[in-house]
């Protein structure tokens, strides 16, 4: 199995020169926890859901929440992503990409080719991978062993 017949090609991305607050609003209204940051449509980054949660203060000086907005609207997104960004190929297997993540304990893989972002492989990708192979497991052991010819 092969990176291309996983990971998603429809990314929402940000650019780096976009503020968290942006980031915040569509990570909440899409429920994504992981989007490539471009330059000149380059991938120069990744931010992370856990990255904007670092980012917010609200915790620390608890601020209510247009006062957090107003916060995150000043910070530029390159100065919180992840950079340089752990990528994968396409033609990658999915095994290899797993490792990768494992290694880095990272939950995404933006996939590149040919310098391009072309899609993005993710934990949840994975899981539901496996979920398909538990069932088609469970099948197999439930079908009834033929008897051997004598």
């Amino acid at each position: 199995m092969l990176v291309r017949d996983l990971m998603q090609t429809e990314v929402v991305t940000l650019d780096a020169k976009d503020h968290l607050d942006l980031a915040d609003s569509l990570m909440r209204l899409g429920r994504i926890r992981h989007m490539p940051v471009l330059s000149d449509g380059k991938l120069v980054g990744i931010l992370s859901q856990r990255d904007l949660f670092r980012a917010g203060i609200s915790t620390v000086l608890r601020l209510r929440p247009s006062a957090e907005r107003e916060w995150l609207a000043k910070i530029p997104v390159r100065e919180v992503m992840t950079s340089p960004v752990i990528t994968a190929r396409p033609d990658m297997s999915v095994r290899e990409a797993v490792q990768l993540m494992l290694d880095h304990k990272i939950g995404c893989l933006p996939v590149v080719e040919k310098g391009e972002l072309v899609g993005l492989l993710s934990e949840t990708d994975c899981l539901r991978y496996l979920a398909r192979l538990l069932d088609l497991w469970d099948t197999k052991q439930e079908l009834p062993r033929l008897e051997e010819p004598e």
